[in-house]
């Protein structure tokens, strides 16, 4: 078993009387601390340390509430706070940092500092965190190729050092060698479920120790994957939502190193048109204790989540993008409340405090007002906001690579007099709503993969506008190569002749850029009809927070005087946006609202309490209509084999590489001898072992799903989250024995040469991990009639 050997650091401050004298914020901060990594502790000056940390966001929560949340986490019982840093929030437009209000990591380092709390600092360049892109900034994307996003490409790894110098400008000066509160830096991300080149981990790992970073390093990732990406150089830490013990014993396999858990996750977050998630607050105590009792050390993630304000929200793969609200169900609430699972966890931690800690009694909590219905009377079509002059393209290339960041682009293309058909793009990302000559003929949606439309027959030439909308790029897996709108080639179909190109197109956009900038309209007292934007005013008689209700809203954005709120979907869950005092002006404030669908009532209240778990899948687009039936009755296996016992992830190769547009997984049997089927991630492998994108992917055909119980939606399969799962249905009338079926349209044919099968996460207790199975590949596993 390898040591991991210890950093030992030149240091100014000699060893203190008590803990509490080393609390980052106590006069004794002010020089430097000798903190290192030995064979079973961290140590603080020579003296043994747990971390009993919490992740917030700076991003998430106004900077006005900083030192409120930081109470908290204090309050709560934990000695550290997790502060990731988001690329594209800093480096937006290429080669311009932004460090200022908001933005200001350093300020919030030294805010936690006061408060007492050491920092973990989480400089990416990955992040993921349900962040736009993972916090890569979509730049990037300008560059060729389709697999180029962390590896050793030039294309990325310069911009990516370029960052980590930046960082280490910024927030070097505040490690704990020279007097400041961060104790360790982290190296990339769960790089373990992404890849396994160990030169593009160790380049990193040098870029940033070039930086200026002289703490301990570390590394996290799934506890399926410890062992994938470790090397001496860094610390490994554990991620996890249950099972601590298989997790703190993948790290003992490693490593002779403290025990850590970098990731325990207290809830989850929520995407557009699925439950709100939660998580149980007696099994994360019992976690909880058993780290600490294990001389373990911890992360909360979230220990407040808070709010993915702007348009920094991501999107879970293949495409299922995330609420506004990032709650996460944890201890801490969106709005910094306070509840059953904070008292529990800080009940929980007291037992386990040093000589001379003492828990301070949480702050107060902030006020929260109702604000009366109002009517926003003002409107102005999506078209004001286009700017005069168009791009002029023959064929459609992604927007990046007309300098589009993201936001509503309209296309135009005249499309000849004749007979009806089919309009076809290659690729719709993400919403698209297309008008002939004014008159809406229906959408692209790439949750369902839906890229074509039927088009009327013409006696004239007419104008094909499509309006498209991005909502966030996914921060996950190789996927997060997310290039957004329309990506030719476009063909027209007309009925009983060949496809014919579509060509010449006119590009206007409304690009909100970093900050969700709203474009100059001119407003008009008007009955608003189609995609508009809204414009109207209320009177605050105080500065306390809200929740904006936009469940009789459709499809938009948020502006509050002029700040970009977030996005808002009435599909749910969420159906309120949470709006913090500091943003709010004492007396009239403005309000603009854009809505691509259209509101019941240009309508907007405010009240005391979120809504977070309300479902109207009514107000969705249109969804296609699917009698899809598995066809694998004359077809044989392309592969049959027994996954083993455990939680591991397994790869399994082929005997002989199969191509197809669709990929079959059929489980024989469970290892519990029941009837239920799970998979936490099912991801399939190239010649090489690599796994391919998932972009296009999406749920062809499952026998089973249970949703009401639990998420054990099918999607889950392939959403890169090894943290939930599909899993077949236990409590309806859906209950059924195996054989059970997940079958996946994978976009196009491909070549698959083997699979990668991450069995459901937890103890040994947990149901469905299967034993017996068998894959299909083919072009027609499953038909419609």
């Amino acid at each position: 078993m390898p040591f991991l050997p210890s950093r030992r650091l030149t240091l100014s401050a000699g060893m203190a009387a008590s803990v509490s004298a080393l609390m980052p914020g106590t006069p004794a901060a002010a020089k430097g601390h000798h903190f290192e990594i030995g064979p079973s502790d961290f140590l603080l000056d020579g003296r043994p340390i747990q971390i009993r940390c919490g992740e917030m966001h700076f991003p998430r929560v106004p900077r006005e509430y900083w030192p409120h949340r930081l109470k908290m986490i204090k309050a709560m019982g934990l000695n550290a706070v997790c502060a990731y840093l988001f690329w594209n929030y800093h480096e937006w437009d290429e080669g311009q940092f932004d460090w200022e209000g908001q933005r200001d990591a350093a300020a919030f380092c030294r805010m936690a500092q006061k408060e007492g709390l050491w920092v973990i600092l989480r400089p990416g360049p990955y992040a993921c965190a349900e962040w736009e892109m993972g916090g890569l900034p979509w730049w990037l994307l300008k560059a060729e190729g389709d697999a180029f996003l962390r590896t050793r490409a030039e294309a990325f790894t310069g911009p990516a050092h370029r960052w980590i110098e930046e960082v280490g400008r910024h927030l070097g000066p505040l490690q704990v060698t020279k007097g400041g509160p961060i104790l360790m830096v982290q190296v990339e991300n769960e790089y373990g479920f992404f890849g396994n080149d160990l030169e593009y981990l160790q380049g990193m790992r040098k870029a940033v120790e070039r930086a200026g970073f002289d703490v301990p390093l570390f590394q996290c990732n799934p506890t399926h994957v410890v062992a994938k990406t470790h090397i001496p150089e860094l610390l490994s830490v554990a991620n996890f939502g249950n099972d601590p013990e298989a997790g703190f014993n993948a790290l003992r396999s490693v490593q002779r190193a403290p025990l850590m858990c970098g990731e325990y996750y207290s809830g989850w977050f929520d995407v557009w048109g699925a439950g709100h998630r939660t998580g149980g607050v007696q099994s994360s105590v019992a976690d909880i204790k058993w780290m600490l009792q294990q001389n373990g050390s911890f992360s909360l993630y979230m220990a407040h989540g808070g709010t993915s304000f702007g348009l920094w929200g991501g999107c879970d793969r293949p495409f299922q993008p995330d609420t506004t609200s990032y709650d996460y169900d944890a201890p801490i609430s969106e709005a910094g409340r306070i509840g059953e699972k904070f008292e529990a966890y800080r009940s929980a931690m007291r037992p386990f405090l040093k000589t001379g800690e003492r828990l301070p009694a949480p702050p107060p909590q902030k006020n929260t007002m109702a604000l009366a219905p109002f009517t926003l009377e003002e409107c102005a079509p999506v078209s004001a906001g286009y700017p005069s002059n168009p791009v002029r393209t023959r064929e459609l290339r992604s927007i990046e690579a007309y300098g589009i960041s993201r936001g509503l682009v309209s296309y135009k293309a005249v499309l000849p007099a004749g007979p009806e058909g089919v309009l076809k793009v290659n690729k719709a990302r993400d919403l698209a709503w297309i008008r002939v000559d004014g008159k809406e003929v229906g959408t692209f949606d790439v949750r369902h993969q839906r890229t074509s439309v039927a088009i009327p027959a013409r006696s004239r030439d007419a104008v094909i506008e499509i309006l498209l909308y991005t909502i966030a790029r996914v921060n996950f897996g190789v996927e997060v190569h997310d290039r957004k709108g329309l990506q030719g080639p476009v063909t027209f179909t007309p009925k009983g002749s060949a496809p014919i190109p579509v060509e010449n197109w006119e590009l206007r956009a409304i690009d909100f850029g970093a900050n969700g900038d709203l474009p100059k309209l001119n407003w008009t007292r008007d009955k608003a009809s189609g995609p508009s934007f809204y414009r109207g005013t209320f009177t605050a008689t105080s500065r306390d927070d809200t929740f904006l209700n936009l469940s009789n809203w459709g499809l938009g954005i948020v502006w509050i005087n002029g700040r970009c709120l977030g996005r808002y979907w009435s599909i749910g869950p969420t159906q309120t946006m949470y709006l913090p005092g500091p943003w709010i002006k004492k007396g009239v404030n403005e309000i603009v609202v854009l809505d691509l669908t259209g509101p019941d009532t240009p309508v907007v209240l405010g009240q005391t309490t979120p809504i977070l778990d309300e479902l109207r899948l009514d107000r969705d687009l249109p969804k296609p209509k699917s009698n899809r039936t598995l066809a694998l009755a004359n077809t044989s296996p392309t592969h049959s084999g027994a996954f083993r016992q455990g939680s591991n992830s397994q790869d399994v190769m082929f005997e002989t590489p199969a191509k197809g547009r669709q990929f079959c997984l059929v489980s024989q049997n469970a290892h519990d001898q029941k009837g239920f089927a799970a998979v936490a991630e099912i991801a399939l492998l190239d010649k090489a072992g690599q796994p391919i994108n998932q972009s296009d992917w999406s749920v062809a055909y499952v026998d089973s799903e249970e949703v009401a119980s639990l998420n054990g939606a099918a999607v889950n399969a392939i959403n890169g989250q090894a943290a939930d799962f599909w899993h077949t249905a236990v409590r309806s009338a859906d209950v059924r024995d195996h054989p059970h079926y997940l079958a996946i349209d994978l976009g196009r044919t491909i070549e698959v040469a083997g699979l990668r099968y991450t069995p459901r996460q937890g103890g040994d207790g947990v149901t469905g991990r299967i034993k017996d199975y068998q894959v299909y590949v083919g072009d027609a596993l499953v038909v419609e009639p």
